[in-house]
């Protein structure tokens, strides 16, 4: 069984996510670390809950999901997961980093290439990946069905969505990626976004005034 445990890192406001199960395995999920005191946060809850870190997962590459790639890769010798559809994002990171005035410790490569169809496993545990474009190409959301959360990234959030308007951003296709990927789920998967609130597919479905169901 799945838990999650949830960090809010850097001046984004990132959600940074530790999922593990009872063999102590866990995926760091967007581990956004800015600076010690953050990184110190994340050490201490691995080490309290005596887990293994055994890969890092970014839902897509962006600045503030990135920016701890490489120091947290090399603390814990552990490799990156994503959709190679975001490196450009990674190329750019340097620059990104430079326009925000965030600390920035490097890039990472992506080691292991994230694909719609293949199962993320680790421990006893598996999570379905779906491909989810239209905030930013390479975008992914990870889905536990057994325990019923996803996570989405900057795909959805409590009553908004991700924006469109970054390089690669289309509405419409956003719109699409969460119609034909998300609200098929059932209403009570807990959705886990990169920022902000927890919410649930079910009220997302009702009541988010960009996808809502029925909207046009």
């Amino acid at each position: 069984m799945i838990k999650i445990e949830k960090f809010v890192f850097n001046p984004f406001q990132l959600n940074s996510y530790v999922l593990y199960d009872e063999t102590g395995e866990c995926l760091l999920v967007d581990p956004g670390v800015s600076d010690e005191e953050e990184m110190q946060q994340l050490r201490d809850f691995i080490s309290a809950n005596s887990l293994t870190p055994k890969l890092i997962v970014n839902t897509h590459s962006h600045i503030d999901h990135l920016l701890g790639n490489k120091v947290v890769s090399e603390h814990f010798g552990i490799s990156l997961a994503a959709d190679p559809a975001g490196q450009l994002f990674i190329d750019k990171a340097p620059n990104s980093a430079q326009k925000f005035g965030l600390p920035f410790s490097g890039t990472k490569e992506i080691d292991v290439t994230l694909q719609e169809g293949q199962p993320l496993t680790f421990g006893k545990s598996s999570l379905k990946i779906f491909n989810t474009p239209g905030h930013a190409d390479g975008s992914i959301c990870l889905y536990a069905e057994e325990e019923g959360f996803i996570v989405v990234g900057d795909v959805l959030f409590y009553q908004s969505i991700g924006r469109t308007d970054f390089e690669t951003g289309d509405y419409d296709v956003l719109q699409k990626s969460i119609w034909e990927k998300l609200f098929v789920l059932p209403d009570a998967t807990v959705v886990y976004p990169g920022h902000g609130r927890s919410t649930t597919i079910g009220i997302e479905k009702e009541s988010n005034p960009f996808v809502a169901i029925g909207m046009e």
